[in-house]
């Protein structure tokens, strides 16, 4: 498959690219991506949530009244439950939500959800995005020019551009990524991918079948 390669003005350089199809072109595997997707995301938990216990409540111990002969409930200090203020049942307790993911499994769905996108011509690629200094001003000229100024998008670029990156940084619907940064729930959250030319060569290299 090849793809246009336009320049930042938004105009055809006149040549073409042709994608890899074991990484551009292959059946997406949506389980693949969902894995991957879900990984991500556990990655960036903090897991510091913490509910106290009944052993945790700082109450008094004393028995709020006798065992029996009031006509209710037996109870026993204001750390029950049941109790306002009292400790929480199975409350949230810190733990680490990250799991392993194999890297057959991670390269597979970065693969498909890279297909995908060129599925929905939702790629574009640029010949080189080469800031004099961080301006966001420019950067949002550069997405019109490439109609892409109301879409969610990712800039992938082949080596890490501070000018680059520190343009796109107030913009919320914009993120700006490195090859080796890239990763499947950046590209599935984004509605277009803008990745240029130099790129494409490093991403062929990590995400090639091995």
């Amino acid at each position: 498959m090849e793809l246009k390669v336009y320049n930042i003005n938004g105009s055809e350089t006149g040549r073409t690219i042709t994608l890899d199809d074991s990484i551009f072109a292959i059946e997406p595997n949506q389980h693949a991506i969902y894995l991957d997707c879900k990984q991500y995301l556990a990655d960036n938990r903090q897991g510091t949530h913490k509910a106290k216990e009944r052993s945790e409540n700082a109450h008094s111990t004393r028995k709020l009244k006798r065992q029996k002969g009031t006509g209710g409930a037996r109870s026993g200090d204001l750390k029950s439950p049941v109790f306002v203020g009292g400790g929480r049942i199975f409350g949230p307790q810190p733990r680490d939500y990250r799991f392993k993911l194999n890297i057959k499994v991670k390269r597979l769905a970065r693969r498909s959800a890279l297909s995908a996108k060129v599925a929905e011509n939702a790629m574009t690629v640029v010949d080189s995005i080469n800031l004099e200094a961080p301006k966001t001003k420019k950067m949002v000229e550069i997405l019109n020019n490439l109609k892409l100024g109301d879409k969610k998008s990712l800039i992938v670029v082949e080596n890490q551009n501070n000018f680059v990156s520190l343009s796109a940084r107030n913009l919320q619907r914009v993120k700006v990524v490195n090859v080796s940064q890239l990763n499947t729930y950046d590209i599935m959250n984004a509605s277009n991918i803008v990745i240029t030319e130099g790129s494409f060569g490093e991403i062929s290299r990590v995400l090639a079948t091995k």
